[in-house]
């Protein structure tokens, strides 16, 4: 496959690294529903976005199945009904993976807007199995929560994409 110009050529991708992102995003949701703000319906989903990245970038490691074992694990910790954000992180990744080649051509400000949709089709299915179960509606700011993750997209591509950056043998006379 042809780069698009100006793109890095990238390491590949360590499977402890992507393991131990997925595990830190899962961290990071359980410490912010928990102490930062509650089970605020606004809240984004860092777990989502760390999934659909790695569904971006790296789709022989992290498929569908990690997607619907993180979103078990998600849903036992919000003690939410058991598969609501398995299914929707499932879709997500299912989504993501259908994209992949396409999204890496454009810049991290397109890519936001390319992800936005599967942020909101994650949200969209949370909210349908809630309200079939017998919810009330949760509010409007449900729907800022994908605003905020296709916001979080760019930081969230630099910080997993660092590692990948660094040459394996720097050398002063190469030009890679």
């Amino acid at each position: 496959m042809i780069m698009p110009r100006g793109q890095q050529l990238l390491l590949p991708a360590n499977p402890l690294f992507v393991f131990f992102s997925l595990l830190v995003a899962l961290l990071l949701d359980m410490v912010q529903n928990i102490a930062l703000f509650g089970n605020a319906n606004w809240a984004p989903e860092i777990m989502a976005v760390v999934l659909v990245f790695w569904g971006i970038h790296q789709p022989l490691k992290v498929g569908i199945g990690t997607a619907f074992l993180f979103g078990l694990l998600t849903d036992v910790h919000q003690s939410s009904m058991l598969g609501q954000h398995a299914l929707a992180f499932t879709a997500q990744g299912f989504f993501a993976i259908m994209i992949h080649r396409r999204i890496l051509w454009f810049k991290l400000s397109s890519q936001s807007l390319q992800v936005f949709p599967l942020f909101i089709v994650g949200h969209l299915i949370e909210l349908t199995l809630r309200m079939s179960s017998g919810s009330p509606f949760p509010g409007w700011g449900i729907f800022l929560s994908p605003v905020i993750q296709a916001l979080m997209w760019p930081l969230v591509t630099e910080i997993l994409l660092a590692p990948q950056k660094r040459s394996p043998n720097p050398d002063n006379t190469r030009p890679l």
